[in-house]
């Protein structure tokens, strides 16, 4: 121990004194603001100079000092809060908190007694919060301050939903014949079971992400970024089969300009849109929605008078006697398997549900159900009652089937409406494909899962414009590459959806056995959830057996887009191992193999200089323990700050300092700071906490909650829970 308090460096103080304190071995020091060594009772370190204050402390892990510092003033003074911060990263001695004065009192130095310091890998630190004022909460994701409503958030989420209206007939009638409309409302019924599944987990966690946001919170940064891969893909594959169909409608009617390079245009233009921020791209959004819900309104309307007028119902007989080539349950189970494309959006809503208002997201939920519910099966029978079958699974007439039937039951009117209709409302998919991938991108880079560049924001909007323009260069580059066929696509996108809905239905279930405690206002039934994910993954299954070749396109992407996220996550080993080869290679060039080194080491203590907090309410070493590992081997840092809120000192764990230690002892390579905060535990204490050690409440971490706990987990903000109570 002796040693290393030689090699001990000084430490900075809050005010301008020096500071006077001695060691367990005796050796008296001071040192003033400057960092600077002035004197020294012990030949032995008679040492003068200064020592640089920029190295900071998570270099050296298992170094510092144990104490507590009692702060006061906290938020009445801008200056606290920077020494605070200066102090954060030097290790420093102990401090009787009854003896020492407040930190941003300059004129008073503070004693370090011999009997107050015992040599640890930690620092101890005690903030005094009590009675102060509070900023309000911020939400992690806080890019875009513009909150919409019910109908804009329903607009953004259903233009993707209905829109599969215009293919979605076609492709079950292909695969179901006659049956096809039961096949739709089996996947309507499916829908209201994620409804709930959905709803429960928007409650408990409502945070932007979706599948990603709820298996970050029960299992590992890992698997949720692998889940994250499969809504990545299926936001790039909407996107450009989107543009590419709603060019193919407007081409229909207007030939005057160049079909190829066309989606791309419509690309960039809604890139531009979503750069001014969701509240003009969702404005844009609702408008289409409307045209095209009056739209469908109108299909449905005049064709079924159409019926009753006439009579005819000849189609309809035609149709139910021809001949199929399967029974009726493969007819119904395959043909069941291709409408779930029908519903593809509905996760979209959860991607964003931080720019939505309070209590809007259970009601888009609902709103897209009602949508799909009524136009979907609706829609399938008119078709069958109206069209011919041959008709309707015709390759060549399904991208334009409702526009047909429009002209046959009304008139060449309405098939054009219809056809202006499927413009407007795929190119809503293409909006929402963006909104979906901004909110997603910016929560997993904020995460580290994903390049920090992507987190700028502009000055003029605010709106991540990085986001936005890698989006739509990796989908103009995508539709380049297949030359204009987006068939595969299209096929790709449906693995990626289904797993993305059973995913969610598996995050349900880690919710409720991991996270059971934690208050939502809608609770989904295990039958429920079981039924739920079972009838995804048939229908994931029944569209492999479908179109086996979709699934090694689709592996082709799934590995692309986690190979991205995979280096990443695993950055700082890549740069130990290039680090390891470059001084190896360029040992015989001294200056480039310095520079080459300094440069890689400088980017790996950068990448590790994040430190975490983790939110400790009880001192058991293995509920500790539990907190380490889960950072240790889900996050790039070797620093790890556990604070514990008291309101009165006899509620502090009375083993938790020294349990600290010995955890401390246990991980050489990670450094533990133990602070104290007095004060109440609740939202407006944590921000604080993280605005005071500097910290983003996506690396501020907590066990799952008690029933007893009075603060919704939702309401902190962002704070991650890693472990059981």
């Amino acid at each position: 121990m002796g040693d290393r308090d030689n090699e001990r460096r000084p430490l900075l103080n809050s005010g301008n004194q020096p500071t006077e304190y001695s060691h367990t071995n005796g050796h008296n020091v001071r040192v003033d603001m400057n960092n600077a060594i002035l004197s020294t009772n012990n030949n032995a370190l008679n040492t003068s100079g200064t020592v640089p204050t920029s190295i900071p402390s998570y270099q050296f892990p298992g170094w510092g000092k144990s104490g507590t510092l009692s702060i006061s003033h906290v938020g009445t003074n801008p200056s606290p809060l920077g020494d605070m911060a200066n102090m954060a990263d030097i290790p420093y001695p102990s401090i009787n908190s009854e003896e020492a004065t407040p930190i941003n009192d300059p004129n008073e130095p503070m004693e370090f007694k011999e009997e107050d310091v015992t040599l640890l890998g930690r620092k101890d630190e005690s903030l005094d919060l009590r009675g102060k004022a509070h900023d309000p909460v911020k939400p992690v994701d806080a890019s875009d301050p513009h909150k919409i409503g019910q109908w804009l958030a329903t607009a953004i989420c259903g233009n993707d939903i209905t829109s599969s209206i215009f293919y979605t007939t076609s492709i079950c009638a292909t695969s179901a014949g006659k049956w096809a409309p039961v096949s739709l409302l089996l996947v309507c019924l499916v829908l209201y079971l994620y409804r709930k599944v959905y709803g429960e987990v928007g409650s408990a966690l409502p945070l932007n992400g979706g599948a990603y946001n709820i298996l970050l919170n029960t299992t590992t940064k890992l698997v949720a970024s692998l889940a994250a891969c499969l809504t990545l893909i299926s936001y790039i594959a909407t996107a450009v089969v989107s543009a590419q169909n709603a060019m193919l409608y407007l081409y229909g009617l207007w030939d005057g300009f160049n079909l190829f390079w066309s989606p791309i245009v419509l690309l960039a233009f809604f890139a531009l849109l979503n750069m001014m921020g969701i509240g003009e791209s969702a404005k844009v959004a609702l408008g289409i929605f409307v045209v095209h819900m009056v739209t469908l309104l109108m299909l449905v309307f005049g064709t079924f008078i159409e019926l009753l007028i006439h009579r005819d119902w000849s189609v309809l007989l035609d149709n139910w006697h021809a001949p199929t080539h399967t029974d009726f349950i493969t007819s119904i189970y395959f043909g069941f398997g291709a409408a779930m494309l029908g519903i593809s959006g509905f996760e979209t809503s959860s991607n964003f549900i931080e720019q939505q208002k309070p209590g809007v997201f259970p009601k888009t939920l609902r709103n897209m159900w009602i949508a799909v519910t009524f136009f979907n099966p609706v829609i399938g029978v008119l078709a069958i009652a109206t069209l011919p079958l041959a008709t309707i699974t015709d390759p060549n007439k399904s991208a334009g089937i409702l526009s047909t039937m429009a002209q046959k039951s009304v008139g060449p009117w309405l098939s054009k409406v219809v056809s202006i209709d499927a413009f407007l409302v795929l190119s809503g998919s293409v909006i929402t494909s963006y909104v979906g991938i901004i909110g997603l991108a910016r929560r997993m880079s904020l995460d580290r899962c994903l390049p920090q560049f992507l987190l700028h924001v502009n000055s003029f909007r605010r709106t991540n414009h990085w986001i936005i323009i890698v989006f739509f260069a990796v989908c103009s580059l995508l539709y380049i590459m297949v030359d204009g066929n987006v068939e595969t696509l299209a096929g790709v996108y449906t693995i990626a959806f289904l797993g993305v809905m059973s995913l969610f239905a598996m995050g349900n279930m880690l919710l409720k056995y991991k996270r059971s405690s934690i208050p939502r206002a809608i609770r989904a039934s295990w039958p429920a959830v079981a039924v739920a994910l079972c009838s995804t993954v048939a229908g994931l299954i029944a569209t492999i057996i479908t179109n086996p070749l979709n699934l090694q396109y689709f592996a082709i992407y799934f590995v692309g887009t986690a190979f991205i996220i995979g280096v990443t996550l695993i950055r700082t080993k890549l740069l130990k191992i290039m680090l390891f080869f470059a001084q190896i290679i360029l040992r015989r060039f001294i200056k480039t193999r310095d520079r080459v080194t300094n440069s890689i080491s400088d980017a790996i203590k950068k990448i590790n200089s994040q430190s975490v907090v983790f939110l400790a309410s009880k001192d058991d070493p293995a509920y500790l323990n539990k907190a380490i590992l889960y950072v240790r081997d889900n996050e790039q840092t070797n620093w790890i700050r556990i604070v514990h809120v008291y309101e009165d000192e006899s509620q502090i764990p009375p083993d938790l300092s020294k349990n600290v230690e010995f955890l401390d002892h246990c991980y050489p390579k990670i450094r533990l700071d133990l602070i104290t905060v007095h004060g109440v535990f609740c939202p407006e204490t944590v921000e604080k906490i993280g605005e005071i050690l500097d910290i983003p409440k996506n690396f501020m971490f907590i066990a799952c909650p008690k029933e007893r706990l009075p603060h919704h987990i939702g309401e902190f903000g962002g704070v991650r829970m890693i472990t059981s109570f």
